[in-house]
C-alpha cells in the first residue's frame, strides 16, 4: 500500500468530485468511500483506489493498486500522477488568508474547506475533455467521454474498469468511429488531429508549461477545435494556473453571477472585473463554484 500525506486541509471527496463533475463519469469513480481511476504506468495499466484516513486537518491518503506487480520506479510514478490529479501538494495557505478578510469568499471557502485544485494527468485529457464538452451540456460531455474511454481506453479487466485512451490509440482512427459514439464531425476530427499532434510532439506540455497565459492559449487556440473556452480550461485544469477563471463557461458564468447576488447576466468581459478583488484566485472559486452546483443537486455529503 502506498501513503500519501496531503498538505493540509484536504478532503478527498470533495476534490475527486471536482475531477467528476457529474455522478456517470466512469472515468474518475466515487464508490462509497473511495476514488478509483485506471492509470497506464509504464505501458500497464492498473487500477489505483484511493481512501482518506485522518481528518481534513491530518489527512493521509491509503492507495491499493491492482494489476500486475510494480516496481519502485513505477509506484513513484503512480504517487506523482495522484499528486497531480488531486492537488496533494497545492498550498492553499494564501486563499485561505483572503477569505478569513471577505466575507462573501469566506462563506464559500468554509464550505468546501479541504478542496484541492485538481489537474487532469495529461495535456491530451485535458484538451480532449474541453473538445467534448463544447456547446453541449456538460452530462452529455461526460458521456461522450464514457464512450471514448469504454470503446477505446486501457482496460484493467479484473476490476472490469476503463481509463482515459492513450493519443497512440485515437490517433490511428478515423473521424467516422468517433462519430458512431455520438461526436460530431468538428469533434472527431479535432480530437484525431489533437491525438496526432501530441505524438509528433506538435503539442508538448513542457513547452507549453514555459509560456505565459497569453502565448500558451494562442497556442492551443492554434490547434483544431480549440476556442477561447478550451484554451483557459487548459490553463486552468492541465497547467494549473489558479487564477483562470474560463470565462466562456456559461454553467460557471451563472453560477458566479447567483454566488455575487446579480440580477444582470455577467459577459466574458465582465468576469475579469467581477473578480477583480479576489485576484489571483479566480481558478480556485471556480472549483468552488463547480462544488456549489454539484452540491445543490444532491451529489456531495455534507
Amino acid at each position: 500500500m502506498l501513503v500519501i500525506e496531503p498538505l493540509p486541509p484536504f478532503r478527498l471527496d470533495l476534490t475527486a468530485w471536482a475531477l467528476r463533475r457529474r455522478p456517470r463519469n466512469a472515468i474518475d469513480r466515487w464508490e462509497g468511500h473511495a476514488y478509483h481511476r485506471v492509470l497506464v504506468v509504464r505501458d500497464v495499466p492498473v487500477e489505483v483506489t484511493v481512501q482518506q484516513a485522518g481528518p481534513p486537518e491530518a489527512p493521509r491518503l491509503q492507495v491499493t493498486v491492482v494489476g500486475p506487480p510494480l516496481s519502485r520506479t513505477s509506484i513513484s510514478e503512480v504517487a506523482r500522477a495522484l499528486h497531480l490529479l488531486l492537488g496533494t501538494q497545492t498550498d492553499l495557505r494564501g486563499f485561505y488568508r483572503l477569505a478569513r478578510g471577505d466575507a462573501r469568499l469566506r462563506s464559500l471557502v468554509d464550505r468546501f474547506r479541504g478542496l484541492k485544485p485538481p489537474r487532469f494527468p495529461s495535456l491530451f485529457e485535458t484538451l480532449v475533455n474541453g473538445v467534448a464538452c463544447q456547446q453541449i451540456s456538460l452530462t452529455m460531455g461526460i458521456e461522450l467521454l464514457n464512450r471514448l474511454a469504454r470503446t477505446y481506453g486501457p482496460r484493467v479487466e479484473a476490476k472490469d474498469a476503463c481509463g482515459f485512451p492513450r493519443p497512440e490509440t485515437l490517433a490511428q482512427l478515423e473521424p467516422e468511429a468517433l462519430r458512431r459514439l455520438g461526436c460530431s464531425r468538428q469533434k472527431s476530427r479535432a480530437i484525431i488531429e489533437l491525438a496526432r499532434a501530441v505524438l509528433s510532439r506538435e503539442l508538448d506540455c513542457e513547452s507549453l508549461a514555459a509560456l505565459s497565459d497569453e502565448p500558451a492559449a494562442t497556442h492551443l487556440r492554434g490547434l483544431h477545435g480549440v476556442g477561447r473556452w478550451t484554451a483557459e480550461y487548459v490553463l486552468l485544469r492541465g497547467l494549473g494556473r489558479l487564477h483562470v477563471f474560463p470565462g466562456d463557461d456559461v454553467g460557471a458564468r451563472n453560477t458566479l453571477q447567483r454566488w455575487l447576488g446579480r440580477t444582470k447576466p455577467l459577459d466574458y468581459a465582465h468576469v475579469p472585473r467581477a473578480l477583480g478583488k479576489w485576484k489571483p484566485y479566480g481558478g480556485l472559486i471556480y472549483f468552488h463554484l463547480l462544488l456549489t452546483g454539484l452540491a445543490e443537486a444532491g451529489h456531495l455529503s455534507p
